[in-house]
């Protein structure tokens, strides 16, 4: 697979609209979460093998080579999958043993999995609801449409498998795009609820052309981002190895960027988050038809 991935790192940044909104609250008992909201680029084509975005005072993105291909999974070929492919082998990834796995086989969100409801941090005309996250047909559907039951704004899905807290590992999530809109994001947020950190590995920013990944650290909320090239719409096994040397970014099996530096690497328990939001109010990312964020399944590995 040929892909184009640009990169930079951003630290100390001053512009209000791209802080990120650390609120976000969890009740298990009313499964209401104030969700989190993910700023990402706005971004658009020059040329066929080039992507510049203005994100952050001028930052210039340059373009990267893949650093390797191939040495961790994509699936299992299976027509019967909704993808075409079926979740790894229990042996995938050298090193780990699965530790979890939903391939969303039922009618209902996995036992763990806890729906957001409300007001985004941050977005103040976002809305998570929760119809618009639905499990049926061997996918998990994230739905963002306008809800009569809310005034008719747009209202998305969104949901944390915050059940499930882990220090390290791989994850991997098959997922696809059926339109551009509201960004759509597979995330990793602290258990604890305080942020930073977070490490976002695939963020759609409204576009079906490119994700990109982002790692957030440090009080400030200093950041470095990546953003690749690719057709959003299609199906795709996106990653992230998370160890306490490197974070790790994976599409299809191929590493597209990783993160050494020690001080960007967080070592407090996280969960995996899967998000869309509509950032209406505030002039981007918004829809203009229905769209989903599509996920076949879900695995997990953790260290041997």
């Amino acid at each position: 697979m040929a892909v184009t991935t640009i990169g930079v790192k951003m630290t100390n940044r001053s512009d209000a609209d791209a802080q990120r909104s650390p609120l976000r609250t969890f009740s298990p008992s009313s499964m209401v979460i104030g969700g989190v909201v993910v700023i990402v680029v706005g971004a658009c084509m020059v040329v066929a093998i080039f992507f510049f975005a203005t994100y952050d005072h001028g930052a210039v993105y340059h373009p990267t080579a893949p650093v390797t291909n191939g040495q961790y999974p994509i699936g299992v070929a299976n027509a019967n999958e909704p993808s075409g492919f079926a979740p790894p082998v229990t042996k995938s990834v050298a090193g780990y043993a699965m530790s979890y796995v939903s391939d969303f086989s039922g009618t209902t969100v996995p036992k763990g999995w806890y729906i957001f409801t409300g007001i985004p941090g941050g977005d103040p005309g976002g809305q998570f609801g929760k119809a618009h996250v639905v499990v049926a047909k061997g996918l998990l559907q994230l739905n963002a449409w306008r809800d009569p039951q809310y005034k008719n704004h747009w209202v998305t899905g969104g949901l944390c498998q915050c059940g499930l807290k882990e220090t390290y590992g791989a994850y991997f999530v098959r997922s696809r795009v059926t339109g551009a809109g509201p960004t759509e994001v597979e995330l990793l947020w602290p258990f604890s609820n305080k942020w930073p950190p977070e490490i976002d590995f695939n963020e759609t920013g409204g576009s079906v052309k490119s994700s990109s990944s982002t790692i957030h650290w440090g009080s400030a909320d200093h950041i470095e981002q990546d953003h690749i090239l690719i057709n959003m719409k299609q199906w795709h096994t996106w990653g992230l190895v998370w160890t306490p040397s490197a974070v790790t970014y994976i599409v299809d099996g191929q590493v597209w960027g990783s993160i050494t530096a020690a001080d960007e690497i967080t070592k407090v328990p996280m969960t995996l988050d899967l998000e869309q939001i509509a950032q209406c109010g505030l002039h981007r990312e918004c829809p203009t038809r229905p769209v989903s964020m599509q996920v076949d399944w879900v695995t997990e590995y953790t260290s041997k």
